[in-house]
Parts: structure tokens; sequence; C-alpha cells
């Protein structure tokens, strides 16, 4: 009889577990569901509420030329305000540092590349993680010392793929092996014209490291560190050490018009 009804119940209720009632000896179910993720929106699609900018030439908090602005729900980096880039990098950061997390943004290119802009930088952007505390960046660095998953646009014809790696200041191991090189590609598709994009990076503190574009990993790695012969990475490490196992967050102003609708970010209980 138990025998039987514990295979009746398995077929009505496949997705939960049959446990034996101590007060009858019959099978009753528990539910087993997952509990829900929670997604934290660090954008909250109104202003920059969270966020601090900091471009080159200019002190943390100044948000030359309206670089950084909330329009439609969208947060965009432009310029407007430009008469010509001159160098000026920007990045704007989160308030909060983070270790141990995913990371899902929405992006895409748009318009016109600034004139003065290096031609690397048509149609690039990123999100840095990892990142120094902003407060100890100097007024004349252009990138803060970090881990960059660089954004990059297709040119219309041709190759050219996202989620790409960048070291401003570090080295991470991949595949067993120290990479000292600037920046490493992806294996992503290339993305051409203005559609949006869904990257989401998988962030296991000093551990693995993952950039994955429309639910596809694309490339990993692990135990990001500071590149000591840097002067300024250098001297960070000597104050916090060379491993790097969190950091903040911020998103890149490199000259050429970037929108992002989405920048949530999901907690991992790792610790």
């Amino acid at each position: 009889m138990k025998s039987s009804l514990f295979r009746i119940l398995l077929l009505v209720a496949p997705a939960a577990l049959l446990v034996p009632s101590a007060l009858t000896g019959e099978y009753e179910t528990t539910d087993q569901k997952k509990p829900a993720e929670t997604w934290i929106s660090l954008f909250n699609g109104k202003d920059l509420t969270g966020w601090t900018p900091k471009i080159t030439g200019h002190d943390l908090g100044v948000n030359f030329g309206n670089t950084f602005r909330v329009e439609n729900g969208v947060m965009k980096i432009g310029y407007a305000g430009y008469t010509k880039f001159n160098g000026q990098f920007g990045h704007i950061f989160y308030k909060k540092s983070f270790s141990h997390y995913r990371l899902r943004i929405e992006y895409r290119f748009t318009g016109k590349q600034v004139p003065g802009g290096p031609g690397w930088a048509f149609r690039n952007s990123g999100v840095m993680i990892h990142c120094e505390d902003p407060k100890g960046m100097t007024k004349n660095q252009n990138f803060p010392t970090s881990i960059e998953v660089q954004m990059l646009g297709g040119k219309g014809t041709g190759k050219r793929p996202t989620a790409n790696l960048c070291t401003p200041g570090t080295h991470v191991v991949m595949n067993g092996k120290l990479l000292k090189r600037h920046c490493t590609n992806s294996t992503s598709k290339t993305y051409h014209g203005d559609q949006w994009v869904t990257m989401e990076v998988e962030v296991h503190g000093n551990g693995r490291i993952k950039h994955i574009i429309d639910g596809k990993t694309v490339i990993t790695y692990e135990k990001p560190q500071l590149d000591e012969g840097d002067a300024h990475a250098k001297a960070i490490a000597k104050k916090y050490g060379k491993m790097l196992s969190g950091g903040f967050i911020s998103l890149q102003s490199e000259s050429h018009p970037v929108e992002f609708r989405k920048v949530e970010l999901l907690p991992l209980d790792e610790k």
C-alpha cells in the first residue's frame, strides 16, 4: 500500500520532496522550491543617486560637461558639453564596494564619437570591477586601478567581440598562468548597430571571474591582483595587500556615447 501511494505521489508532484509522516507512516510532501533570487538595482532609473563621477583633470564629484546624466529612465554618458575630448576619461563609481556577486548590465552605443577621442575608443566603454577607492585616485589619473570588463560595439563590418578583459594596474591568472598583457579578447560575437546588449559578470572575490554575454560565458580567469610594476598599484598593494578580493564598481566614459538602462547586482553568500 505504501509503495503504491509513493508512486502515485511521485507522478502528481515530481517537484516536491516525499517524506514519511511521523504520525501515520504514510508519505507527505515538503516544498523544495529554491528561494527567489534578490537582485539589487544599483541604478534607480531616475537620477544619479548613489553614484559619483571622477573625470581626468577634475576633482572627484565634478561632473564636467554633464558627462553623466539620466534621461527617460536611462543613464547616459554623452559629450554635448565638450568641444573636444582632451583626454578627459571618466568613470562613475557606485557608493559601495562588493566582493562576491553577479552583476547584470544592459547597455548600448549611440551617436558619434566626440572629436579628439582616440581611435581605439570608438564604440568603447566598460564596467570596472575590484576598483580602488576613487578617493585615492589622483586628479590627472586616467583609469582606476581595477579589472575592466570592456564593452565594444561593432564597426559595421568585421569582428569586434565585447566583454573583453583589460587590466589597468592589475594582472590575472588565466589557464594557470599569470597574464600580464593589458587586454584579452573574449569569444563573444560582434554587436553592430545600437541594439541593447545584456552582459553579466560573475565575481567570486579573489577566485574565479566570468564574463557572460546573453547567457553564454565568453571569458574566465582568476586570482585578480595588483601589478607591482605600476607605481600607483604598488602603493595600494603596500597598504592593502597584492591580491584583490573586492572593490568598487564603476562605469566608463571613453569618448563615445553609451547608455545603460539596467545595472543590477545579486550578492553571493560565499564569505
